[in-house]
């Protein structure tokens, strides 16, 4: 089967890999009809050092089930399923607390040793415990929202909740990618009142205003943070979402939400620490957050997919096939595009 596989920065090739198969009876295997790329494979395309074996990326797809394993009960042949970015396996002490992420026999796809969602097919592990199968057939009009759910919209209301987004607020969001834009979701969606997204691409904001932001920062750095408590009666905002991962980003986070307010950190920490420690400790602000366990958020989103209630799907600007992986790279990291479905 062919599958995206990088082998270090800015060189991501399509090739030909072993098949998918099945291997543990808890496994299920999936021909793949939909993914996508993420912002944060990214970080790699920036930055991986050159490999020999190369690691097999992609971590949201949704696909039709072909085989499953002796012991699967929860999906069958035929079904049409998405499949969260980690897989896991339900029963742990974990999953059982909706924190699939930190399952205690779960796991990331890709890499070297598994099979990534930027390929034909995919077996995946813990098929009981990671696998929603979903009532539409796979060319259904709103199968764009539905890949959300593997990953973007998932995490933009993990976002939302780790910074306790709830009717009357005000709600900062920073950063106007994929995540970010579904984080501006996740808040209308939780009854905010007030939402402001910190971007400057024109494209991004036009989105993140018909999705529900009503104002708009483009300033960054200190000026961002002067225009927001400008925004705020020199008070800031009651809920953070920071959705880039970058250290000046979360300087700025913790530096516009007010006092006894919450950030929600979704975007992959490029920092070792985080700045600002003792004026949140003082302002007894709380951070929260981390990999979004978005098996746990699957069943409360998808009917506001199906019924059309959000359209987090409007994020993806660019529609390509597998052989169009490597440009679609290019085009994300040059901002080129928001986020890019590969459909097969």
């Amino acid at each position: 089967m062919r599958a995206t596989v990088m082998y270090g920065a800015h060189d991501v090739r399509v090739e030909s890999v072993p098949d998918a198969r099945l291997v543990e009876a808890t496994d299920a295997l999936v021909t793949v009809t939909r993914a996508c790329i993420c912002g944060s494979d990214l970080w790699p395309y920036n930055a991986m050092k050159p490999s020999e074996a190369g690691n097999r990326m992609g971590h949201e797809f949704i696909g039709l089930v072909e085989a499953v394993g002796s012991a699967v009960r929860t999906v069958k042949k035929g079904d049409l399923v998405v499949a969260p970015f980690a897989w896991s396996d339900g029963t742990c002490e974990f999953c059982r607390q909706g924190l699939q992420t930190s399952c205690l026999h779960g796991g990331w796809w890709g890499g070297t040793k598994l099979d990534g969602g930027q390929g034909e097919a995919v077996r995946v592990p813990q098929a009981d415990g990671t696998l929603v199968a979903l009532p539409v057939g796979p060319d259904h009009a709103l199968m764009a929202s539905l890949l959300t759910l593997t990953d973007v919209m998932g995490t933009g209301h993990h976002a939302a909740l780790a910074a306790k987004v709830g009717p009357g607020k005000t709600v900062a969001v920073v950063g106007d990618g994929a995540v970010g834009l579904c984080g501006v979701i996740a808040a209308r969606r939780l009854g905010a009142e007030r939402i402001i997204i910190l971007g400057r691409h024109p494209d991004r904001v036009a989105l993140a205003r018909e999705f529900g932001a009503t104002d708009v920062v483009g300033e960054r750095g200190e000026a961002a943070v002067e225009r927001v408590r400008e925004l705020t009666g020199g008070l800031g905002a009651h809920s953070v979402l920071e959705c880039v991962g970058l250290g000046e980003a979360m300087l700025t986070a913790v530096n516009i939400v007010r006092a006894g307010g919450a950030v929600g950190r979704v975007g992959v920490p490029q920092e070792s620490a985080i700045p600002a420690a003792q004026p949140t400790f003082y302002k007894n602000v709380t951070i929260a957050g981390g990999p979004a366990p978005v098996r746990a958020y699957i069943a409360e989103l998808l009917p506001d997919v199906l019924e059309g209630r959000i359209e987090p799907g409007r994020v993806f600007d660019r529609v390509t096939n597998l052989d169009g992986v490597p440009d679609g790279y290019r085009a994300m990291n040059e901002r080129e595009s928001i986020k890019v479905m590969i459909r097969f």
